[in-house]
């Protein structure tokens, strides 16, 4: 669909993707060990949960240094870069941008010199819906955040560094209340890591131990690939400090634990573990779900990779259908730089996902997916399964429908382009072309977790927003740059913009829908 400029939308762009991961945050404080090494590894494993820029930041006591750069992770850094960041102490991120343009100064780790001859360095995984009010206060405190820096990060670590009179932790321990929102901190000075996690816990974040240190990360996965062992999820409302002396903790505010529920679906990897639960454990136990909640006589059941494998294999465990690859993943199709064809764009999907002929070829299919968003990568894949000779294709889907965009730190579509806002279940079937479309249940989806519905944050599902947002137009993506944005809620108007978008006759070709 044209804009007024002439210019294709992101509909027909094979690299525009759906819901965008959260950032993946590592840490590391281990004498005698290649810290940036380590680090690199963390944020290798955290690499999906966030592909715009990648940094590290490495102390050897004396001083801090960060580099960081636009790409992923292999292609920021490599040998002599890693060589030359020495020290005892390390952080790291991959992000994607939530808070701010994806530039090369809202790349992070961000740094900030203290008037007391410090420094300090900060990475975030997650998202603050009071930025404005952040913003207003740096002002007023005449502070000024560097130039070019435009996220919410910026501003925590300009308020941190703006306390001369304070140690970092005590700093931390008056700002970090007064933040509202997502977010799962680690950060450090010269000397001491830092891990800090809100009183929601929306974000995850862990801490493992190394033999010679300590190491946090998002994931338990990253935990794993640098060899040190879990020892317990950093608690909501706690900051942890690791230094010389050993580990600390302290309470900067009351627990009132809200784990994203979007973790279970899609957002971590399958070999990680969240509150007790692993994720592949979950995945599994959707299908076994998704089965008996929408049952269909068919022939065989396919994933689409990578989150929606673990939930095809429970589907047809408890449906007795037959599971089998049904896609073959392209693995080295991610980030590019190259501007594809008016004939790349039409290929669409083709370049991540192409259909395994044998396995379709006149069968009725049974397809799970993570999610449906727009609409337009499962319209793909349910067309490129017919051209391969499938006879019927029914779409299962391991989520409730999303209705609602979150604020704290995945970023959906708006609320106008989330096509479960727009359209009922049968009107969402007609625009893929399935022959059948069933989402697993809220209820199913919650107890698949393990954890009480009153812990969990299911406000893309629900509307319910478990951390109050801020009126008006004060929050989104470039609220710092001047650029509000709301959620619409217009229904009228959000109906109108679907339907004029989701044309079953558009053939949707947005390919690379995740990374």
């Amino acid at each position: 669909m044209p804009r007024g400029d002439g210019r294709l939308t992101n509909d027909l762009d094979p690299q525009e993707r759906g819901p965008q991961d959260a950032c993946g945050v590592f840490g590391v404080w281990a004498p005698e060990e290649e810290v940036a090494k380590l680090t690199y590894f963390g944020l290798f494993a955290l690499q999906h949960r966030g592909q715009e820029a990648a940094g590290i930041a490495v102390s050897d006591g004396s001083g801090v240094v960060v580099y960081k750069d636009l790409g992923l992770v292999s292609q920021v850094f490599d040998e002599p870069t890693l060589a030359s960041l020495k020290g005892h102490l390390a952080i790291g991120h991959t992000r994607y941008s939530t808070t701010g343009g994806s530039n090369w100064e809202n790349a992070q780790p961000t740094i900030r010199a203290t008037t007391a001859g410090t420094t300090i360095a900060l990475a975030h995984n997650g998202n603050l819906v009071n930025s404005a009010e952040l913003a207003r206060e740096v002002a007023e405190l005449g502070l000024e955040v560097d130039p070019g820096h435009t996220s919410d990060t910026a501003l925590v670590t300009t308020l941190l560094a703006g306390k001369p009179d304070l140690s970092v932790e005590a700093a931390a321990m008056e700002v970090l209340p007064r933040l509202r929102g997502a977010f799962s901190f680690v950060f450090m000075d010269e000397g001491t890591l830092y891990a800090a996690r809100d009183a929601q816990g929306v974000r995850p974040l862990v801490l493992g131990r190394m033999y010679r240190g300590w190491a946090v990360a998002s994931e338990t996965a990253a935990l794993d690939i640098v060899g040190a062992s879990f020892v317990r999820e950093v608690e909501p409302g706690e900051i942890l400090a690791i230094d010389e002396h050993g580990l600390r903790s302290s309470r900067f505010a009351a627990p009132e634990p809200k784990g994203c529920l979007f973790e279970y679906v899609y957002l971590a990897r399958p070999d990680t573990t969240i509150a007790g639960r692993s994720m592949y454990s979950a995945r599994v136990e959707v299908g076994r779900r998704l089965a008996k909640e929408h049952p269909v006589e068919a022939d065989v059941v396919i994933g689409v990779p990578e989150s929606g494998i673990p939930p095809a294999i429970g589907y047809a465990e408890a449906s007795g259908i037959p599971y089998s690859a049904g896609f073959m993943k392209n693995a080295y199709v991610g980030r590019t730089f190259i501007e594809p064809s008016q004939t790349i764009r039409q290929l669409g999907i083709r370049l991540k996902l192409n259909p395994l002929r044998e396995v379709v070829r006149g069968k009725r299919i049974v397809v799970i997916d993570d999610s449906i968003v727009r609409g337009n990568t499962q319209r793909a894949q349910v067309r490129m399964l017919r051209e391969a000779g499938a006879l019927e294709v029914h779409v299962r889907i391991s989520s409730p429908p999303v209705k609602w965009p979150c604020f704290y730190g995945i970023d959906f579509a708006t609320r106008a382009e989330l096509i479960a806002n727009g359209l009922e279940l049968e009107g969402i079937r007609r625009s893929i072309g399935a022959d059948s479309l069933g989402y697993v249940s809220l209820d199913g989806l919650v107890q698949s977790t393990e954890q009480p519905k009153s812990r969990l944050c299911m406000a893309c599902f629900d509307g319910e927003y478990p951390i109050e947002l801020p009126a008006g137009n004060l929050i989104g993506k470039h609220v710092l740059e001047g650029v509000g944005r709301r959620a619409a809620t217009d229904q009228e108007a959000a109906v109108a913009e679907l339907e004029d978008q989701y044309d079953p006759r558009d053939s949707a070709v947005d390919a690379l829908q995740r990374p």
